[in-house]
């Protein structure tokens, strides 16, 4: 018997029969669950499809994509229409949070962050005691910016790394703190006592600055990317001439730079 042929189902749900009752409720969990596991198999689908897959009528297909959507377990492609599986699953696979790539992840928040700003964005991560950058977008004012991509900077002296550092358990960022730090530039903080005041500012006001703390010329204003559990993955920054990003602009773009890590950290479960 061919799809197109097949035999009515009683069960099945039309516009003319809703469900309803405690049978109703069970069987509408049942087609949830069963929507989950179609774009776990397909990937991404749209409304006719899963509507076809599930034997329902769109109708029925778009409520459940809709509450799902709202629990932050389905995320809709608004370019194409399709649905695929969205970050709050994260909270129910719980270890799986570890899988999901932020470079992957962040590659839109990046991009759009850079278009809005003029300046250059990066996403980075703490790599044993250094932070290496895995993802860069450039802005319209930062065409001939160099690249960052790939490079491992120091800690104490750039905003990422500020953010990476601020939010280690206490034994091991006291451990890198005990540590001789290179000076760069006139403006690196190399004093334990400064640098952990510097920490605790950031961590109270949810970013960090560098201002020609690694190379005279370039401030950076960066913040924290979370995981489902709330552990700082990650840091995303904005940086460029100390000319245009001056002491009146800085804390803008810091805050700025803030929403969009705050973004991305939803994207990688947080807060679901």
């Amino acid at each position: 018997m061919t799809r197109t042929q097949k035999q009515a189902d009683p069960m099945e749900e039309t516009p003319e029969r809703p469900g309803r009752g405690a049978g109703s409720s069970v069987q509408s969990v049942d087609r949830a669950v069963s929507v989950l596991e179609i774009l776990a198999r397909l990937g991404e689908a749209g409304v006719t499809e899963i509507a076809d897959e599930l034997r329902v009528h769109k109708s029925t297909a778009f409520r459940l994509l809709g509450v799902l959507e709202n629990r932050g377990l389905v995320s809709q492609a608004k370019d194409r229409g399709k649905y695929f599986l969205g970050a709050g699953v994260l909270r129910l696979a719980g270890a799986a949070a570890v899988r999901l790539d932020i470079s992957q992840e962040g590659v839109a928040v990046c991009r759009e962050l850079a278009d809005e700003l003029g300046e250059t964005t990066n996403i980075a991560v703490l790599d044993d005691n250094a932070a290496v950058n895995i993802m860069q977008a450039r802005g319209a004012a930062s065409v001939t910016a160099q690249n960052w991509l790939g490079r491992r900077t120091p800690l104490h002296a750039t905003s990422s790394g500020k953010v990476l550092l601020a939010h280690l358990p206490p034994a091991l960022r006291e451990g890198l703190l005990a540590r001789t730090l290179p000076r760069f530039t006139e403006r690196t903080i190399t004093g334990t006592a400064a640098l952990r005041a510097e920490l605790e500012a950031v961590v109270e006001q949810g970013y960090a600055f560098a201002r020609e703390e690694l190379e005279l010329g370039l401030a950076a204003a960066a913040a924290p990317v979370r995981a489902h559990d709330g552990k700082v993955i990650g840091a995303i920054s904005v940086s460029g001439p100390v000319y245009r990003l001056d002491s009146g602009r800085l804390p803008e773009l810091a805050e700025r730079t803030a929403a969009a890590a705050a973004d991305l950290s939803r994207r990688m479960g947080y807060g679901f």
